[in-house]
C-alpha cells in the first residue's frame, strides 16, 4: 500500500443534542472547546496530522456547521470539506465519502473518524491506524475495538474470535456485532473478554466499501452512483437531489452487520471516550475532593458530584449533589447526571415549540 493513497474521513454532521444547551445547530459538539484550547474536531485533525497532511484529510458536515469548521480547520482545502444536503446517519455518509474518493482515486483507502472523541495515547492509537490502513488495504472491512473498562449499557460492542490478541498488528476475525446491551448483558460481556467497545472508527477501501454497499444498501448505493464525479461541475447539484432519498440508517446496521468481510484490532492500551453527554464530561475533567468538576466560575457548597459549566457567570450550589448546570446567555440547563442521556428531549421539545432561537 502506498501512503498517496490513504485518506482521513472526518465525520462532523451530527447535531450534539445531548450537548445542549452550549451545543447548537451552528456551533455542535464537535466544534466546542469541551477540553482544553482546542475543539474536539481540532484535536481530532491534531491527532491525525503524523500520518496524513491535511491535503488528504476530508470533512463531512451540515450546512449550518460548515462556516464555523471552515474557520477552525484552515489548513483544509475548502472543497474538502464538504456539507450533507440533508442528515441520513452514518452509512449514507461513508458512501458519499466513498464516492466522492473514489472519482478521484481509484486505489482511495479511507479512514473514518468521529469528529467529537477523545484518545490517547496518541503514539498507541497511530500504530493501530497505520496497521488498519494496511488492513484495509486487503480489501478487509476494519474496525477498531477497544477494551471495555465497565458494563457500559450505552454503547454497541464488538465480538471478536476467542484467538485475538489486544493491540496486536494483524487483523483479528470479527464473529458478531452485539446491540446496546442492558446491565446484566454488558456485565457478561465485561466478563468474557472478548466484547469490545465499538469505537466507530473504521477502515476500508473506497470501491469495496461501495460494493458492500450495493449488496446491502441498494437503494443508498444506486442514489451516490447516480452523481458524477466530485470534480464534475453538476455534482453539487445532483447531491442536493438525490441524497436525502437516501436511508437514514448507520453503517453498522446497515453494512457492517450484514457482512461477512469484517475484521478488527481490539485495543487495551488506547484510552477512549465518545464524549457522549455532560455526564462522560463530569467523568473525564479533574474533580474536587468532593466529586465536583467544574469549567468556568462555581461556588460550591456543602455539595458533591456536581458538573458545572459556566463562562460568564458565577453559578453557586449550596447543598446539592449529582447536578449538571450549564449557563449560557439565553439558556440555563439543569439537569441530574442521571438524566444526562435524556437532555436531547429538550432539543425535541423546543422543536416542537418553534423555538429556533435556541436550537
Amino acid at each position: 500500500m502506498q501512503d498517496e493513497h490513504c485518506y482521513a474521513v472526518i465525520m462532523a454532521g451530527g447535531r450534539g443534542t445531548r450537548f445542549w444547551p452550549r451545543s447548537r445547530r451552528r456551533c455542535a459538539k464537535q466544534v466546542l472547546k469541551v477540553f482544553g484550547e482546542r475543539s474536539l474536531i481540532q484535536q481530532t485533525l491534531d491527532r491525525l496530522r503524523p500520518l496524513l497532511p491535511p491535503e488528504r484529510v476530508w470533512v463531512i458536515t451540515n450546512r449550518e456547521l460548515r462556516p464555523e469548521i471552515l474557520r477552525q480547520l484552515p489548513e483544509i482545502p475548502p472543497r474538502q470539506i464538504v456539507a450533507e444536503p440533508a442528515q441520513r446517519n452514518t452509512a449514507p455518509c461513508i458512501g458519499l465519502a466513498a464516492h466522492i474518493l473514489f472519482s478521484l482515486d481509484r486505489e482511495a483507502v479511507l479512514g473514518v473518524f468521529p469528529a467529537d472523541q477523545l484518545i490517547a495515547p496518541a503514539k498507541s492509537f497511530l500504530r493501530l491506524v497505520r496497521a488498519a490502513y494496511r488492513a484495509a488495504d486487503r480489501r478487509r472491512l476494519v474496525v477498531l475495538g477497544i477494551r471495555p473498562r465497565w458494563p457500559e449499557t450505552g454503547y454497541g460492542y464488538i465480538e471478536f474470535a476467542p484467538d485475538l490478541t489486544p493491540d496486536g498488528l494483524r487483523p483479528t476475525a470479527v464473529l458478531r456485532f452485539r446491540e446496546k446491551p442492558d446491565l446484566r448483558t454488558a456485565r457478561r460481556y465485561l466478563a468474557a473478554g472478548r466484547f469490545y467497545w465499538n469505537s466507530g472508527i473504521f477502515f476500508w477501501r473506497a470501491d469495496v466499501f461501495l460494493e458492500e454497499l450495493r449488496a446491502h444498501l441498494g437503494r443508498t448505493a444506486s442514489l451516490l452512483a447516480f452523481l458524477p464525479g466530485f470534480a464534475d461541475r453538476r455534482f453539487a447539484a445532483r447531491l442536493r437531489e438525490s441524497y436525502p432519498l437516501c436511508e437514514n440508517i448507520s453503517v453498522d446496521y446497515g453494512v457492517l452487520e450484514k457482512s461477512r468481510n469484517v475484521v478488527g484490532f481490539p485495543s487495551e492500551r488506547i484510552q477512549w471516550s465518545d464524549v457522549g453527554s455532560w455526564n462522560a464530561v463530569h467523568e473525564l475533567m479533574p474533580h474536587d475532593a468532593e466529586g465536583n468538576a467544574v469549567r468556568g466560575q462555581a461556588l460550591l457548597l456543602s455539595s458533591s458530584g456536581n458538573y458545572v459549566d459556566s463562562e460568564s457567570r458565577l453559578v453557586a450550589l449550596l447543598g446539592v449533589r449529582d447536578l449538571i448546570v450549564v449557563d449560557t446567555p439565553d439558556a440555563l440547563l439543569v439537569a441530574h447526571r442521571g438524566a444526562a442521556q435524556r437532555v436531547g428531549e429538550i432539543v425535541k421539545a423546543l422543536e416542537q415549540q418553534k423555538r429556533g432561537d435556541l436550537l
